[in-house]
């Protein structure tokens, strides 16, 4: 397991007041031994996962640290759910700043590269979003020819131009304990859609979450297929 300390805020969601100093952790496991979940007995079959579908956070999202994300599900079974928020970066961090600090050798773009900040849960870990065609035996594929891994070497291969064709590099990561994003979805705060590549490593992030909701077309009552987030109520499915 590798180490170095970055800066990052507590809050990506929030100007932060200053930026504290937190070792990223760069290590061979998943979190949640995600490696172990496809084959583990009592897993929920894929008609029942979100695996490689966004979670859109919907216009009467509650919880500040979700509002207005975009989440690519990576995991999803019995055990709980794990994503990575594709559309918010790490304020004042590149990716070229990541490759110096870890004594890589990367290309002069790698500096207008964003890092994602993947979500509230272990915010020092490294994982990597990435394009299937690269595998090493600890990367977790994922439905959609997505996959995801967390190692050192993924990032040295990337710098180097031998890494996977498209890639982010994500600090943290969203988590659900058992049942938890069931609750959440039945409260609305959720909505369900359609992912793949192309929006997933769009580097437009801005404008992420606005194009993930046009993709429900009618259903929010905009005019040309276009999501209205106005039109939009919370009550949305209840009597």
């Amino acid at each position: 397991m590798e180490a170095l300390a970055l800066p990052l805020a507590e809050n990506a969601h929030a100007e932060p007041a200053h930026k504290v100093l937190v070792p990223l952790i760069l290590a061979r496991t998943i979190p949640m031994d995600l490696g172990d979940t496809l084959n583990m007995p009592g897993s929920s079959t894929p008609a029942a996962t979100l695996v490689g579908r966004f979670l859109v956070a919907a216009p009467s999202m509650p919880d500040e640290r979700f509002q207005k994300s975009v989440v690519f599900i990576c995991k999803h079974d019995d055990d709980g759910a794990l994503g990575i928020i594709v559309n918010n970066k790490v304020e004042d961090l590149a990716l070229g700043q990541v490759y110096k600090q870890l004594g890589i050798d990367g290309p002069k773009i790698a500096n207008l590269q964003a890092v994602l900040f993947g979500g509230p849960v272990e915010t020092a870990r490294g994982l990597v979003l990435h394009s299937s065609e690269y595998k090493r035996d600890e990367t977790l594929m994922i439905e959609g020819g997505m996959a995801l891994t967390a190692s050192l070497e993924i990032l040295r291969d990337m710098a180097k131009g031998s890494g996977p064709q498209r890639a982010w590099l994500a600090l943290g990561h969203s988590g659900w304990s058992p049942g938890q994003l069931d609750r959440e979805m039945q409260d609305n705060a959720w909505l369900v859609v359609d992912a793949d590549a192309a929006l997933v490593f769009d580097p437009d992030l801005e404008a992420k979450w606005q194009r993930a909701l046009d993709r429900l077309g009618g259903k929010g009552g905009g005019p040309g297929g276009r999501f209205d987030p106005a039109s939009y109520s919370h009550q949305v499915g209840r009597a």
